[in-house]
């Protein structure tokens, strides 16, 4: 139940797909995401402008991960995942929940296929499918932000 004085409680959904692909293996792509230290490279916010506050990374089935920071502005954001399908070198299916300074924006669940391209290199596809909660309007920065870090991942892959 709403009152005037609280805000009323909305979810507006959203999905998109971006394809990647890379000029390595779909195991060293995999390994991007699997291993803590390949993907700390390249999943985090942007450096010098956000303060790493909290990682976690319990890559398994049922495993769980964090990551917290601060941006150069005090705003502090949280993603909160739960790992629920993975095939090594060709599959990713988690949920996560993103947060704001402690508020929840939204929940979604990420799907990544991994797989070799004929002509060398790797094909990596992201869908995702977002419920933004209670007037947050993600206007598609959720998948613009997620094409940055897909860019973060290729620098990496190339280091």
């Amino acid at each position: 139940m709403t009152t005037a004085t609280s805000p009323a409680t909305t979810v507006a959904h959203g999905v998109f797909h971006i394809d990647r692909t890379y000029p390595a293996s779909p195991q060293r792509v995999f390994r991007a995401f699997a291993d803590p230290a390949a993907k700390a490279q390249w999943f985090a916010g942007a450096a010098g402008r956000w303060e790493l506050l909290e990682r976690v990374m319990d890559f398994r089935v049922g495993g769980r991960e964090i990551l917290a920071g601060k941006w150069a502005n005090g705003t502090q954001t949280r993603f909160e995942a739960v790992y629920h399908d993975i095939i090594p070198d060709e599959r990713i299916i988690y949920s996560y929940d993103m947060f704001m300074n402690s508020r929840k924006l939204s929940v979604s669940l990420a799907t990544i296929e991994i797989s070799a391209e004929p002509a060398g290199g790797t094909l990596l596809r992201v869908s995702e499918q977002g419920a933004f909660l209670d007037g947050f309007d993600d206007a598609g920065s959720r998948e613009h932000g997620t094409g940055l870090l897909l860019d973060s991942l290729g620098a990496s892959l190339l280091a």
